[in-house]
């Protein structure tokens, strides 16, 4: 039997309450799984995660920060020989020249400090909407905005907290329905949900605790 759906805003809230009770039960204290000890060094793994897996990405960040360990590193570094240390994430060549300039960015008009707060942060080479919530989300716990990777973006979807098919907009949709406090957990529970039930090609609906809540058109028996 496929789930109703809600008739009336109060239903609504009702069930998007249930969805985010049963998230904190499955997901209580999870974080962002790129490995990182300031917030340099986050800023760095995400736009090195773009395309790529955090499996990779943390395989490659510790060589990296051995070798550069300050902004200043990064900055002088030639972009070929970044390059070259990053091969393995792919789009190297882009996402060299984009370190490189965040971190000449940040000398140059942060006195060497991640800015806190979006509209600056949204200057540095590399940091579009989604790395920027996730540097200030994760580093500073400041509730930016949400991020939308490509799990919460297909399961926002299925969930049908959006209609919507590009990030902004899912954003957008996301940011007016859930409280500001859950901003930042949520994505981070969305993310590993994404992972471990609701992946995208099979996903492993008979196990999910959200499955009488889910009326998603792909869900499996």
């Amino acid at each position: 039997m496929k789930p109703k759906r809600p008739r009336t805003a109060a239903e609504r809230k009702q069930r998007l309450a249930a969805i985010l009770e049963r998230l904190n039960k499955l997901f209580p204290d999870v974080t962002c799984a790129l490995h990182h000890s300031n917030a340099w060094e986050l800023l760095v793994a995400t736009i090195l995660s773009a395309q790529c897996t955090d499996q990779r990405v943390n395989m490659v960040t510790p060589g990296l920060f051995r070798k550069y360990p300050t902004i200043r590193d990064f900055a002088i570094v030639p972009q070929e020989e970044l390059a070259r240390d990053i091969h393995s994430t792919g789009f190297f060549n882009n996402k060299a020249k984009s370190i490189i300039g965040a971190a000449r960015k940040i000398l140059a008009d942060f006195n060497g400090e991640i800015p806190q707060d979006i509209d600056r942060l949204l200057t540095v080479p590399g940091a579009a909407r989604k790395t920027a919530n996730v540097v200030l989300g994760t580093a500073f716990g400041i509730a930016s905005g949400v991020v939308v990777d490509t799990h919460v973006h297909r399961i926002a979807r299925r969930l049908d907290l959006t209609s919507a098919d590009d990030p902004v907009n899912i954003e957008r949709d996301l940011m007016k329905i859930l409280p500001r406090d859950r901003w930042i957990l949520f994505s981070h529970q969305i993310i590993h949900h994404g992972r471990n039930l609701c992946n995208a090609r099979k996903p492993v609906c008979g196990e999910c605790p959200l499955n009488d809540l889910c009326y998603a058109k792909d869900k499996t028996a």
